[in-house]
């Protein structure tokens, strides 16, 4: 079918010239400009979409600096064309062509309004102009100008070698002249001896035992730093639009709390990144007060808007659960579309028992974490292997099986309770033989963790929490390695929720028979470790003090152990997994792989009506859907479908379906989701890495931030005219916030 030129006075078709011919841009204020430019009434009341398909111009209308041929066989438009050349005034001789493309007639509005847009357009060129002319035309630097600012950029580029490397600033040793030792100065003195001219000259002229560089420049240096890295991440943010939410565990350091914040975003190159972006200062109290100063960091400072929060998650531990449960439910009445949800670097099980806000489980919870520190200590993970080879000496595949699984990070997977409850003996074994140090191999600190450890294991409560939290949470296992597996395992899991919640409450409903089979559990493997059964000394004593009377070991469990764990596991399930988060998940049939797998018979339309704002074009999604449905239905057979939001976001067609992109990215930020490896996922690692690797007490907020987010760019240049601009070299020094520990560069002879 040939296509006809749309514009006035114009007669040109397709098949009667080699001429291009474009169609009208998708975006409405392009196609604004396109239809006003055209003069044509009749096309006003159309939409974009209405336009882009049915209507065309030929190449004649357009400067030909606006049209570029890339083969012999494809013509295309620049980005920023628009039409310019048209014959308005021909048809005033020949009257009869003017009821099939009507000229609008321009009012005295219509006129304004379009030297408006002219002379805004004008004026933009200067000012790109004007720019171009200041960059050209800027001032000469002095000589010594130029020389503080290399010295500056030689102090920046110390800092970063030193948070890349997770070399704290000061060393805590005394010198022979007894001022406090710092590794800042000693880079310093390694850089002016191998021959860094800039921080020569300035060494030379500071006065001896003078302050060659304060602790309050040193602060002033390293802000600018953490800023300037900070804001090339926001921008990025900002670009992308919508974002999650994800809070770590706290890190304490400078005698107080702080709580690391990420956000997770789509870049412009369509990849999934969960970057680290500051520590919140972390203070028990409200609740409340802590959703202001997380708005206040995300708003006020960042320039982000918290109505494009699309999720959260916060990862915590101990008492802190209970105050981030309380943060996420108060964010959600504000935002309803920030969804809580599970983050998919913490598998759902240990999310769950974390979540639990009972004391015995939480002492469970923080044993185990005890645990994971205490076997990163050198061969503290061979007695454990020796103690298993002693507990299975008589059945070598079972030996086996356990020693390889204590060997892979155990204490983080899935089947964790499980793990735990299988090695428990070998366990108490291997603290036994470490707090014996027969052999002193050990230090005195790591014999007192070893017996710390297996005095508090060797507890009858923590053995029957264990039992209960392993076969409670083996109706989940199933579920939450899902949620942490591809797209389609996601899909799959929010389809088996209510399979899920049937098996809970069906135990919830025979609790008596279930329990008494856990505690005959329980009760045999104190005995396999020779540990008495018994009620906690601490309830008894109440019970005599109340006068209440002696009460059943199994009865006590039941009722303050088995009833609150099953019913706990309940209700975080439900509220994890509302119906607007399931609602979200079942969008994931939006990835070809998923609608294959459900034969292209899906029904996204039914759920996006949450999603319906962040769309490009909402009132078109159900003939969109119907058309990529099709897309990938009546694909080729050498045409594999996608699996992943990822690889379907690098699809080149996928711009084509706007609806379908936008909706892909906002699922994308889902924290449920995992993140590709290789694209951004390491940023919660290396602060586990750079938190465990500094001592606390040397810990830096601003080396933390630097080292964390070493692969974003920087450019050490504009840092130096920030400071410049900040810091102007004759201005007495501004106070600056505390580092942690006061360092002084000082010039000693």
């Amino acid at each position: 079918m040939p296509n006809f030129c749309a514009a006035p006075n114009c007669t040109r078709k397709s098949t009667q010239s080699d001429l291009a011919f474009f169609r009208f841009p998708r975006d409405p204020e392009r196609c604004r400009i396109w239809v006003e430019n055209c003069r044509r009434a009749d096309l006003e009341a159309k939409t974009a979409d209405q336009l882009n398909k049915h209507y065309r111009l030929c190449a004649k209308h357009f400067d030909p600096a606006m049209v570029c041929k890339t083969s012999p066989y494809r013509t295309v438009l620049k980005d920023t064309a628009i039409p310019t050349i048209f014959d308005l005034t021909s048809h005033l001789k020949n009257p009869y062509t003017r009821h099939r493309k009507q000229i609008k007639e321009l009012t005295d509005e219509d006129i304004q309004r379009i030297k408006e847009r002219r002379l805004a357009s004008a004026e933009q060129t200067i000012k790109k102009e004007d720019l171009s002319n200041m960059v050209d035309n800027e001032p000469q630097l002095s000589a010594d100008e130029k020389e503080y600012r290399d010295y500056l950029r030689s102090l920046f580029e110390i800092l970063f070698m030193l948070a890349k490397q997770a070399i704290p600033l000061t060393t805590g040793r005394v010198s022979e002249e007894e001022l406090k030792s710092n590794n800042f100065q000693a880079v310093i003195d390694y850089c002016m001896n191998a021959g860094d001219e800039a921080l020569r000259k300035r060494f030379e002229v500071t006065a001896v035992n003078s302050e060659y560089l304060s602790a309050a420049q040193l602060n002033q240096l390293l802000d600018v730093c953490e800023n300037t890295v900070r804001e090339e991440m926001l921008m990025e943010v900002r670009e992308s639009r919508f974002y999650s939410l994800v809070t770590g565990d706290l890190v304490e350091f400078a005698n107080s709390k702080h709580l690391p914040v990420f956000l997770r975003f789509v870049n412009q190159q369509n990849v999934l990144r969960e970057e680290f972006v500051d520590f919140l200062p972390f203070v028990d109290g409200d609740e409340a007060a802590l959703v202001e100063s997380l708005e206040a960091l995300l708003v006020d400072r960042w320039g982000l808007s918290m109505e494009d929060c699309r999720g959260q998650a916060h990862k915590a531990t101990g008492t802190s659960t209970t105050k981030m449960k309380a943060v996420a439910v108060l964010l959600m009445e504000k935002y309803p579309l920030a969804l809580h949800m599970p983050c998919s670097h913490l598998a759902l099980n240990i999310h769950l028992a974390n979540n639990l806000p009972f004391p015995n489980v939480q002492i469970v919870m923080e044993n185990l974490r005890r645990i994971t520190s205490f076997f990163k200590t050198p061969h503290t993970q061979d007695e454990l292997e020796k103690a298993i080879s002693i507990q299975f000496q008589k059945n070598e595949e079972k030996r086996n099986a356990l020693k390889k699984m204590c060997s892979s990070g155990w204490t983080e997977q899935h089947n964790i309770f499980d793990v735990l409850l299988d090695i428990l003996p070998s366990l108490l074994l291997c603290m036994d033989s470490i707090r014996d140090n027969a052999d002193r191999k050990f230090s005195s600190s790591v014999t007192a963790d070893a017996y710390s450890i297996g005095e508090s294991i060797a507890d009858f409560e923590v053995i029957v929490t264990i039992v209960i939290l392993k076969n409670v949470l083996t109706f989940t296992r199933a579920f939450g390695r899902n949620l942490q597996g591809e797209t389609l395992d996601v899909f799959s899991a929010a389809s088996s929720l209510t399979a899920v919640l049937y098996s809970l409450n069906e135990v919830n409903d025979n609790i008596d028979v279930y329990h008494e089979f856990w505690y005959s559990e329980a009760i045999s493997l104190a005995a396999l470790m020779q540990i008495p059964v018994s009620v906690p000394r601490l309830f008894l004593r109440k019970q005599r003090a109340a006068d209440l009377g002696e009460i059943q070991a199994e009865t006590y469990f039941k009722e303050y152990v088995t009833v609150p764990v099953i019913r706990g596991i309940m209700q975080e399930v439900e509220d994890m997994f509302c119906d607007n988060n399931l609602r979200a998940l079942k969008c994931l049939s939006l990835v070809p792989a998923v609608m294959g797998h459900m034969k292209f018979n899906t029904t996204e339309e039914n759920f996006a009506e949450v999603y319906s704002g962040d769309l490009p074009n909402p009132d078109t999604l159900p003939a969109e859907l119907h058309c990529w449905r099709i897309k990938w239905k009546h694909r080729g057979k050498e045409v594999r479908l996608p699996t992943t939001i990822h690889e379907t976001l690098q699809l080149p067609d996928v711009k084509f379906f706007p609806n379908v992109d936008a909706f892909l990215k906002v699922l994308s930020t889902m924290p449920v989701l995992k993140v590709e490896k290789g694209t951004g996922d390491a940023a919660t690692e290396r602060l586990q890495a750079y938190v465990g690797s500094v001592p606390a007490k040397h810990l830096n907020k601003s080396l933390a931030m630097l080292h964390i987010n070493t692969h974003v760019k920087h450019d050490l240049d504009v840092m130096v005219d920030k400071y410049c601009r900040l810091y102007p070299e004759d201005d007495p020094e501004a106070e600056a916030e505390d580092v942690g520990d006061d360092v002084i560069v000082t010039k000693v002879i």
